[in-house]
C-alpha cells in the first residue's frame, strides 16, 4: 500500500493512506541502512510503500524519490545531517523583525537551504498588529530587501486575523513548510489558520525576549481547504550541510545572474579584484545586509552571538 508520512515519533511514522485513513508504522530494518548520513531515514512529506500487518499496524518497505527535501545541521558529535521534511512546494519562514528578533543573516540562511533544492520561499511578517510607527519602519526595512528579490512578504497577525485569507489561498492545494525561531508566533498562526489544530504555544521570555520551544518534530496537517502544511521545530539556523563556499553565492538570486562577469572564475566575491559582486554592492545593486550575510557564511561565522 502507498501512504504520505504525516508524523514522526521516532520508530512509529504516522501514514496516512491513499483512501485517508492513518496508519501507524515502522520502518524494516534493512531500510534504515540505505541513508547513513541522516538521522533518520524518513521525514514528513516522504511517500512510502508499506505492508500491513494483522494487527492494524504497517511495515514500511520502500521509499519513494524525493522531489526535493531540507535540512538542517546536526548539532551533536555525530555529525549527521537532519532531513526535516520532503517533497515541499513553498517553504514559508515566520519572521518577527522583534520580540524576538529574527535576524537577516537568519532568513538568508534559510533561502539559501530552499534555494539550494529549488523549494520557493515566501517570508510571513507576523505580529504585524504590534509594529507600529517606529517599529513598522522595521519591518518595512525588512520587507524592502526581500520583495524586490521575488520572495513574496505577507504580513499578518495571528491575534486580530489580519491577512490570514489572502495567506489561506496561498497554502491551498500545496505541501507547505513552516518555520521560524521560537517565539515568533508559528503555533498561533498555525492554529489561526486551521482552527481544528490547538498546536501547543508558548511564551515569550521576559527575560531575553526569546520564545520558549514547543514544537519538537516536524508534522504534516492536512488544511480543511487542501493542502498541507508542515510545522516544524523552532531552530536556531537552517543550513545546506554540503555548502561548497564556490556554490554560496549561486544561492544569493541577485548574485546568480553576475558571477559570470567577475574577472575570475574561481572568485569568491570577497577580496579579489573586478569583482561584479562587490561593484554591485558599492553601486547600491545588491543590499549590503545581504552581501555581509554572504560573507558570514562564506566565512561559516556564526552571526547569531
Amino acid at each position: 500500500m502507498k501512504g504520505l508520512v504525516l508524523k514522526s515519533t521516532g520508530s512509529w511514522y504516522e501514514v496516512e493512506n491513499e483512501q485517508g485513513q492513518r496508519v501507524s508504522c515502522r520502518v524494516r530494518g534493512q531500510l534504515r541502512l540505505r541513508d547513513i548520513d541522516s538521522t533518520s531515514p524518513l521525514a514528513v512529506g516522504d511517500i512510502v510503500e508499506y505492508h500491513l500487518q494483522t494487527d492494524g499496524t504497517g511495515t514500511i518497505n520502500e521509499i519513494g524519490e524525493r522531489r526535493n527535501y531540507i535540512v538542517r545541521k546536526s548539532v551533536n558529535l555525530s555529525k549527521q545531517s537532519h532531513i526535516l521534511a520532503a517533497n515541499i512546494d513553498r517553504a514559508w519562514l515566520v519572521v518577527t523583525p522583534v520580540f524576538p528578533k529574527t535576524s537577516t543573516g537568519f532568513i538568508d540562511r534559510f533561502i539559501s537551504a530552499a534555494e539550494s533544492f529549488h523549494i520557493p520561499v515566501s517570508l510571513i511578517f507576523n505580529k504585524s498588529d504590534l509594529f507600529k510607527n517606529d517599529l513598522e519602519e522595521v519591518q518595512e526595512n525588512y520587507i524592502s530587501i526581500y520583495e524586490p528579490l521575488g520572495y513574496e512578504c505577507f504580513k499578518v497577525s495571528a491575534t486580530n486575523g489580519d491577512g490570514l485569507t489572502e495567506l489561506r489561498f496561498q497554502l491551498k492545494g500545496r505541501s507547505n513548510l513552516f518555520s521560524g525561531h521560537s517565539g515568533v508566533g508559528k503555533s498561533s498562526l498555525i492554529n489561526a489558520l486551521e482552527n481544528k489544530l490547538n498546536l501547543k504555544v508558548g511564551e515569550i521570555s521576559s527575560q531575553h525576549l526569546k520564545g520558549k520551544h514547543t514544537t519538537t518534530f516536524a508534522e504534516m496537517h492536512q488544511l480543511t481547504e487542501g493542502g498541507y502544511l508542515i510545522d516544524t521545530p523552532g531552530i536556531r539556523e537552517f543550513v545546506n550541510i554540503d555548502f561548497n563556499p564556490a556554490e554560496i553565492s549561486h544561492y544569493f538570486i541577485e548574485m546568480r545572474d553576475r558571477i559570470n562577469d567577475c574577472k575570475f572564475n574561481n572568485c569568491l566575491h570577497e577580496n579579489e579584484k573586478q569583482c561584479a559582486i562587490k561593484d554591485a554592492v558599492e553601486k547600491g545593486e545588491i543590499h549590503a545586509m545581504r552581501y555581509y550575510n554572504y560573507l558570514s557564511m562564506l566565512r561559516n561565522e556564526d552571526i547569531f552571538k
